[in-house]
């Protein structure tokens, strides 16, 4: 379980390196940028930290901003499967039921 716990506190610091250097190649400013998400800078600083006590809803703002809220998608994504994309595709025809015979 520990192990968990370590790996998720990595995945947030990697992910607030990514919004680091999202906001370095920007050019924008920690304050300007921590304005536009709608957070304070020590937060946008936490979450550059990968603090995981930000909400969520900070991070959606900043992945908006970053006009890379498609991104969101993607977690918690059903997994596909073909094997039922593969019956839809191949599913017969309706037919329609004949009528009464009296």
């Amino acid at each position: 379980m520990e192990y968990e716990v370590i790996c998720s506190d990595q995945k947030l610091k990697e992910l607030g390196s990514r919004l680091k250097v999202e906001i370095l190649r920007r050019n924008e400013p920690q304050a300007k940028f921590a304005s536009r998400i709608g957070v304070s800078v020590p937060t946008l600083r936490k979450m550059i930290a990968g603090d995981p006590t930000v909400k969520i809803g900070s991070w959606s703002a900043s992945l908006e901003i970053l006009g890379r809220s498609g991104d969101l998608d993607l977690i918690l994504a059903l997994p596909e499967d073909l094997f039922a994309k593969y019956d839809v595709i191949n599913k017969p025809a309706r037919q329609r039921a004949s009528g009464k015979k009296l």
